[in-house]
């Protein structure tokens, strides 16, 4: 697999679709009107595929889906200096964004398995959480996420049935 780019946190993106193709996206606790798709870092001898399907479970508590699609090369964000300041800080780090490694997961339980709690490994970070239209997900996301969100949707686009 091709290297992150250098000075970004290696992370990942998880777009978990369900029967309807809808997206699910939530509720920052930390920014209630910030609403995302789980993501996560990857530890340093995880490969993204293993870090995604931990992440997904230490976020939402989801373990009956299946991975169906991945972006084929890394995107990357830049934090806002605020954010920036805030994160480095809680990491110890200097990290100008994050480098992600998005999958497409098609979740195959019931709505009921979803627990913001997560798996209890990890502090909750939702509050409230919606199967959304690639276009909702578009709109409720922070400013600064937006284009990797929008690649992100448009490479999955054929498994979403929508035309962003």
């Amino acid at each position: 697999m091709d290297s992150s780019p250098p000075g970004y946190r290696r992370n990942v993106g998880i777009c978990l679709i369900n029967s309807d193709n809808k997206v699910f996206s939530a509720s920052r606790l930390d920014i209630p009107e910030a609403w995302q798709m789980p993501q996560g870092g990857i530890d340093e001898s995880e490969n993204p595929r293993d870090a995604a399907i931990r992440e997904l479970r230490e976020e939402t508590g989801v373990t009956s889906a299946e991975i169906i699609a991945e972006v084929p090369h890394w995107l990357t964000y830049d934090f806002p200096p605020d954010v920036r300041e805030k994160l480095n800080r809680q990491w110890g780090s200097d990290w100008k964004g994050q480098a992600q490694k998005w999958f497409l997961f098609r979740f195959t339980g019931k709505d009921a398995e979803i627990n913001l709690l997560g798996d209890g490994t990890e502090k909750p970070e939702f509050g409230e959480w919606s199967w959304l239209s690639p276009e909702q997900v578009l709109d409720r996301a922070v400013e600064f996420k937006k284009s990797v969100y929008k690649e992100v949707l448009e490479v999955f686009s054929s498994h979403l049935n929508s035309n962003l």
